[in-house]
């Protein structure tokens, strides 16, 4: 197929031209490119063209506590698609008595033959002795070059301090990196015992249960492990403006620190506990929502550097039938949003009103988070020899986001009612089009599991 008079964006600049796909490839960029025998065009006239977005944070077909998310990789990937995201990366996760290679497996089996778009995972690490040590090596074998630690849940997923420093001097050894979800577990399963005893139903304490320096001294003190072992390190969804500076701190000093925050962080804020009728379960989530100004420091460190991704932390459960099983306690109501197939959408139209380039958010939504975890070029960047994953983005075409007219497999959405302006108007997964003018096209999943470097 030749893609005719698009603006090709990527993060290194932009040019007006075509772009030829054939066997899953980008083959051919230029101008004026001339269509070959029976070939299939697609005139864009003046539209972007995008590289595929790459959302390195997700949790699919995941189970927490008493419920499972409700995306699988059929819902959940056609959802990325359809917002334009053709790369997913996912958390595999090992139940207490497995290996770390039975949790693996187990994501295997969950994302073959129904994932729409490529795919790749990270490994949840849960503890560490000598047997998860030889595992960490075998795992990276496999094309897993990323892991993840909690330092929050230790009764469950989550490492104490002693075993997550040795987690990262594995990191070092393997050349591999942890991406870690930093809150103080101690601190905050405290607080929230204290905030049940006085009124267990009251969803404003899932907020004051997890204040902002939870966040920020775990922060802290993950990147000062991370420069005792000498090895970079990955903070993912964060969240507040303490956190961000200590970032930016590190990264001033020459620390190889990279960071990613979600939409919610830069998009909502903590209002949205104040709703009437048990609405505010809709956005219980960890990390919580924050103040404005926490929103405004964000947005600061992503303009200048600090946050390097934007990811969405995507963990769909539905309102009804399972975030209200935490009515009677704030602690059973299961933490997570949906937001895999807004993304884009949301972060070009705001992107674009805080005065970020397409070129800038290409970075973020594409390119940094694809380089980070090994799969760039092939994926994040539109080149000769890169893949054919790549969006077509109309702007000017003003829509309201709904649950309706989502392909997310929940009952709501929390950016309900968000006007945008900027539309996924076509998308291409490996040369094949799986959205054409707005809608579903693509017949089948197709999506491959992606090894990383």
């Amino acid at each position: 197929m030749l893609i005719k008079n698009g603006i090709i964006v990527n993060a290194d600049g932009r040019m007006s031209g075509d772009l030829r796909i054939k066997d899953g490839k980008i083959v051919k960029i230029g101008e004026a490119l001339k269509a070959e025998e029976a070939e299939e065009i697609l005139d864009v006239n003046g539209a972007y063209i995008l590289p595929g977005g790459v959302d390195v944070h997700t949790h699919i077909d995941m189970p927490a506590g008493e419920c499972m998310t409700s995306d699988d990789y059929s819902s959940g990937t056609k959802a990325a698609v359809m917002g334009g995201t053709t790369t997913v990366m996912d958390f595999a996760e090992y139940d207490e008595g497995e290996t770390l290679q039975d949790g693996l497996d187990c994501w295997h089996k969950k994302a073959a033959g129904k994932a729409y778009c490529d795919y790749s995972f990270h490994m949840t690490v849960s503890g560490f002795d000598e047997s998860i040590k030889e595992e960490l090596a075998r795992i990276k074998e496999q094309g897993i070059t990323s892991f993840k630690a909690y330092t929050a849940y230790q009764d469950g997923i989550g490492v104490n301090d002693d075993q997550l420093f040795l987690i990262l001097q594995q990191m070092k050894e393997l050349g591999t990196l942890l991406c870690v979800h930093c809150e103080n577990g101690d601190v905050l399963r405290c607080l929230q015992q204290q905030l049940k005893e006085r009124d267990a139903s009251d969803i404003k304490n899932h907020p004051k249960s997890r204040p902002n320096l939870t966040e920020k001294e775990a922060v802290s003190r993950v990147i000062d492990f991370a420069a005792m072992a000498d090895v970079p390190v990955y903070i993912v969804h964060v969240s507040t403006k303490e956190a961000a500076e200590v970032i930016r701190e590190a990264k001033r000093k020459g620390q190889k620190v990279y960071a990613e925050t979600c939409p919610q962080y830069l998009l909502l804020d903590e209002s949205r506990y104040e709703l009437p009728d048990f609405e505010s379960a809709k956005y219980v989530l960890s990390p919580p929502l924050r103040t404005e100004a926490d929103k405004e420091a964000l947005w600061e460190a992503v303009e200048d550097g600090t946050i390097d991704a934007v990811s969405t932390d995507h963990c769909s459960f539905w309102f009804h039938g399972q975030k209200d099983l935490g009515r009677e306690d704030f602690t059973r109501i299961p933490n997570g949003m949906p937001g895999i197939e807004t993304r884009m959408e949301l972060m070009l139209h705001y992107g674009r009103k805080r005065g970020l380039t397409m070129e800038k958010l290409t970075e973020l939504l594409s390119a940094k988070p694809a380089e980070i975890f090994g799969i760039y070029p092939e994926k994040g960047k539109l080149q000769e020899g890169s893949d054919a994953d790549l969006v077509i983005v109309r702007e000017d075409r003003p829509h309201k986001i709904s649950a309706e007219t989502l392909n997310e497999e929940v009952d709501y959405t929390p950016y309900e009612g968000f006007e945008v302006t900027y539309q996924i108007q076509d998308v291409f997964v490996g040369g094949i089009q799986a959205k054409k003018e707005g809608g579903w096209i693509l017949k089948k999943p197709e999506g491959r599991f992606l090894t990383c470097r």
